[in-house]
């Protein structure tokens, strides 16, 4: 992959990070999460490399256990990943963009 790839991969990912926000789905989150660190592992490498906070990501501060959660705590849970994990695709974003650090799976190319 490209650096120029990576920038216009990761800058899809942060926008629709926003849109779960927005607008926030289970189903849709579960997807953008796959892409997002599929995109991660290739770019940086695999999650041991990833800054702590990372681990972080995908655990609700307050958890919903031995129910299903109801619509207002799932929609709660899909925003708070999504700003988590778009956190961190910025973060990706700018330390590629803007501090030109090299990536694992980067070619030579825009």
């Amino acid at each position: 992959m490209t650096r120029g790839e990576l920038i216009a991969r990761t800058g899809q990912l942060v926008e629709e990070g926003v849109r779960l926000q927005a607008n926030p789905s289970l189903d849709a989150l579960r997807t953008w999460l796959q892409l997002s660190d599929d995109l991660l592992s290739a770019a940086w490498g695999s999650m041991d490399r990833y800054h702590l906070s990372w681990l972080q990501v995908g655990r609700p501060a307050s958890r919903v256990r031995g129910r299903p959660m109801r619509d207002d705590e799932a929609a709660a849970y899909v925003r708070e990943v999504a700003a988590a994990k778009t956190a961190v695709l910025r973060m990706s974003l700018d330390a590629v963009d803007r501090l030109g650090m090299p990536f694992v799976g980067e070619t030579r190319g825009e």
